[in-house]
């Protein structure tokens, strides 16, 4: 298993990485948020999980050994893969995960596109008791993240979104519907922009 991968960021997109390593690039499929937290030619640390299909190898990188934790015990669940487990990273912290599920918190989990509220009743079920294991507290609290960059955070929920499968039209609306937000607290992460842009794309 390749468990972390150290080089130089040789390529984004709005939810993959190319990381350089010793002259090898790999290609990482990430959420938005970490996607947003890097930048080309800078060296990057990333922990990282692979997952073997019959008929694809793809590498997955997180920003914390706790993201990348979480996505692996998520699987544990049965109707979730990796495109529904990042997609879950993509809304809510590791803290946020392990809280909605020793909670029974059923609204904070369908605020995830794709789990509905059976889906949801069923990831309750089946990790309650396991997410102990991650070693992260239940206590609500939101993981540091990389601040946006005046203005440009737009183009970043933007693109996130669209990356999750939400349209044009459907990322420009949730980019409004956050951008009070951003004139509250100017110094506001993008992983609480985008988890409050898809909350928003929920509710309509």
């Amino acid at each position: 298993m390749i468990a972390r991968l150290t080089g130089t960021i040789a390529a984004l997109g709005p939810n993959w990485v190319v990381l350089d390593v010793a002259g090898v690039g790999y290609q990482l499929a990430c959420t938005p948020a970490t996607a947003a937290s890097l930048r080309p030619g800078e060296r990057a640390v990333l922990s990282t999980t692979l997952i073997v299909r019959e008929d694809a190898l793809t590498l997955y990188g997180f920003a914390t050994e706790a993201e990348r934790d979480t996505f692996q015990l998520l699987q544990l669940a049965s109707g979730v893969g990796p495109k529904l487990a990042l997609a879950v990273l993509s809304v809510l912290s590791p803290a946020q995960v392990v809280q909605a599920i020793q909670t029974e918190a059923i609204g904070t989990l369908i605020k995830v596109p794709g789990i509905g509220r059976k889906g949801a009743e069923k990831l309750v079920i089946e990790l309650r008791d396991r997410v102990a294991v991650l070693g992260v507290q239940p206590d609500g609290t939101v993981d540091a993240e990389p601040q946006p960059q005046v203005e440009m955070w737009r183009e970043q929920v933007s693109t996130g979104l669209q990356g999750l499968g939400w349209s044009t039209k459907d990322a420009e609306l949730a980019v409004e519907n956050v951008a009070d937000l951003v004139a509250t607290d100017p110094q506001i992460s993008l992983g609480r922009l985008m988890k409050a842009a898809l909350q928003s794309l929920a509710r309509a």
